[in-house]
């Protein structure tokens, strides 16, 4: 399997609020996209340390060869070159008519204009490179904007907004709106009906207008059951859920920093400004990391962002792990929640945490509670629990080693209750009932992907010593492309998760 050809990504900013922050924004000549960062949250004192992350645009540059090209303005280059580079970058300035710092008139900003200016870009680039597609990559409003050309502008011109995106990534992005926490939906009503700024648009009325198509737009406003955050696979023109990531923040503490009011009024559950369950489309691909919205510790300014987005954008692999046939323990007092980590081997952060620390652990159900078609080789009424879907890249495999190797590591929590609340007479803070790391090599043969896997339980030295056994692990299903084994626990989680339980390895190229 070779690389997949390159298209042109076109970065698209987040809100400004009023005009003195539009004119600000449009004096970066590229919209935040080049912002980097010097503070990583690691070290053995707990203390931030230097850590000099250049820019997801710098990177793209150095990591994938991808070309800036400016010469007095994106217009005026596209405007004096018949053809352009595939692989190039482009920012959608759509900040810049808004703006009054250009001695003429202002033009008042409206997302649904930003995303036809949008389609005006990606038609030109389209034309210019000869690339089919351009990936859409975009921070927090700039995803709203990105979901308005893809659900909305493109269908109403009776085109497929598949034709026109290849991938499309958002940090941070609000897919379901900007809530308050609880007690606070007066701010929010009064947001929605003043316009204050223009921040309505991430109120459910406005969101309604300009993420719905006219063939489906109802004038009495979005029904009851209306979910913004979801991309509609049954309408017009849907765009493939496979071709979305949504990263999301938990950190809410280095926002409130510079935002404390914003912060204070989403709650902790956010990444200071975006909730989590606001934070991602149902069904898309998502990862967890402990980053603010914005900020030093910004996700756009983050290696854990640059991660996940090179690749999802350039990976060959999709790398896919769910608990299966867990039986917890039954008690009116007890509920049972998961909490996983994926690192990937040579990268110095974990690309996707869900802990209850960072608000974000994964809640679990007893098989009973499972519905629906099992997946291959789980049994009818077999819980299963997706844990994480990630990507990787065997061109980018460590010390030229022969295999991929991440790690999942997984704990399971029991949370007790008393009269309602939670109990603490036999708790151990942060000591989990089960805890491990599973393992993971996939070879490099597309042919036969080679997958081994082990237990850090059983891993005797350290990890950087371990050799996979050479006895891999067996394909159990036999169509092509797609590659799926089951792990069995350790023992020791038997008396938790029950004997059935195991971890679904499942394996398929990617792009």
């Amino acid at each position: 399997m070779g690389p997949s050809p390159k298209l042109p990504v076109v970065y698209v900013r987040g809100y400004a609020g009023n005009t003195a922050g539009i004119d600000k924004a449009v004096t970066d000549p590229f919209y935040g996209f080049n912002e980097g960062s010097t503070h990583i949250r690691v070290g053995p004192d707990d203390a931030p340390c230097f850590y000099q992350f250049e820019s997801p645009l710098l990177r793209l540059h150095l990591d994938e060869g991808y070309q800036i090209l400016v010469d007095g303005g994106q217009d005026l280059y596209l405007a004096t070159h018949d053809t352009i580079a595939p692989d190039s970058i482009w920012i959608h300035r759509f900040y810049d008519a808004s703006a009054d710092t250009w001695g003429t008139a202002a033009r008042e900003f409206r997302l649904e204009t930003a995303a036809q200016d949008l389609l005006k870009l990606i038609e030109t680039l389209r034309e210019k490179s000869g690339a089919p597609r351009v990936h859409l990559v975009a921070h927090s409003m700039g995803g709203l904007v990105c979901r308005c050309l893809i659900q909305k502008v493109l269908p109403d011109l009776g085109l497929d907004p598949a034709d026109y995106v290849g991938k499309f990534f958002t940090y941070g992005t609000p897919h379901g709106g900007i809530s308050f926490d609880v007690g606070l939906g007066v701010l929010e009503r009064l947001r929605d009906i003043t316009g204050i700024n223009g921040a309505d648009i991430f109120g459910p009325e406005r969101m309604y207008e300009y993420l719905t198509p006219k063939a489906l737009f109802d004038s009495d406003g979005p029904p009851r059951t209306w979910d913004a955050r979801v991309m509609p696979q049954d309408g017009p023109f849907p765009f493939p859920l496979e071709r979305v990531f949504c990263l999301v923040g938990t950190d809410p503490t280095d926002y409130e920093v510079a935002h404390g009011l914003s912060a204070a009024a989403v709650g902790p559950r956010s990444d200071g400004l975006v909730q989590i369950d606001n934070a991602y489309v149902p069904g898309a691909y998502q990862a967890y990391v402990h980053r603010s919205h914005s900020g030093r510790y910004g996700l756009v300014n983050s290696e854990e962002g640059y991660q996940n987005l090179r690749r999802f954008l350039f990976g060959d692999r999709k790398a896919e792990a769910a608990l299966v046939g867990a039986r917890l323990p039954q008690r009116s007092d007890t509920t049972w929640q998961a909490e996983v980590r994926l690192s990937v081997r040579g990268l110095q952060i974990a690309t996707h945490e869900r802990t209850s620390a960072q608000w974000s652990p994964i809640q679990l159900q007893d098989a009973s509670a499972s519905a629906g078609t099992p997946p291959d080789g789980t049994a009818d009424g077999e819980a299963c629990v997706p844990l994480v879907r990630t990507f990787l890249n065997s061109g980018l495999r460590a010390g030229g080693s022969g295999t991929l190797r991440y790690a999942l590591h997984l704990r399971v929590l029991s949370l007790h209750r008393h009269d309602g609340l939670l109990s603490f007479n036999d708790h151990l803070e942060q000591v989990a009932d089960f805890d491990d790391i599973l393992v993971i090599d996939i070879g490099t043969d597309p042919a036969m992907p080679a997958i081994s896997a082990g237990w850090n339980s059983e891993i005797t030295g350290r990890i950087s010593d371990y050799v996979p056994d050479r006895r891999t692990l067996v394909d159990e299903n036999p169509a092509p492309g797609v590659w799926v084994n089951h792990v069995e626990l350790p023992a020791i989680a038997d008396p938790i998760l029950g004997k059935d339980a195991r971890i679904r390895l499942t394996v398929t190229p990617w792009n």
